[in-house]
């Protein structure tokens, strides 16, 4: 299945899909060391967001979040991809610096996606392939 989307970050990147419905501070929510999601309510609690395609709504939080998701980058644990139904600055900033592939303008229904399900994304050609 191909889904179109907006590129946010350029690029091109797949693996296994890593899916919630929750917004995500990476400020808050991520383990920068570790990237693991060290929130004990949100709903990846426990989990490694790392060489995941990272499908969440939108970010939320502290501008430092960015800087968190450059670290991931930098240790080489971030997501290989992200997908937001709606990216906000602090995860588009992050992405951007990164050189993290992030594309966006999706329906909901992208939140229904099995988590581990092999996910291609395609950011400058704006689609994602299931």
């Amino acid at each position: 299945m191909e889904i179109k989307c907006h590129r946010v970050a350029c690029g091109f990147a797949s693996g296994p899909a890593l899916v919630t419905r929750e917004a995500i501070s990476f400020l808050g929510n991520v383990d920068a060391r570790t990237a693991i999601v060290v929130d004990p309510a949100h709903e990846l609690f426990g989990q490694c967001i790392a060489g995941k395609v990272l499908i969440f709504p939108g970010g939320k939080g502290s501008t430092v979040g960015s800087y968190v998701i450059y670290q991931l980058k930098k240790r080489g644990l971030a997501p290989s991809a992200m997908i937001n139904i709606r990216s906000e600055p602090i995860v588009a900033v992050g992405a951007i610096i990164s050189g993290i592939p992030l594309v966006d303008r999706v329906g909901e229904e992208i939140l229904q996606i099995e988590s581990g399900r092999a996910v291609m994304v395609d950011a400058d050609g704006e689609r994602i392939v299931v």
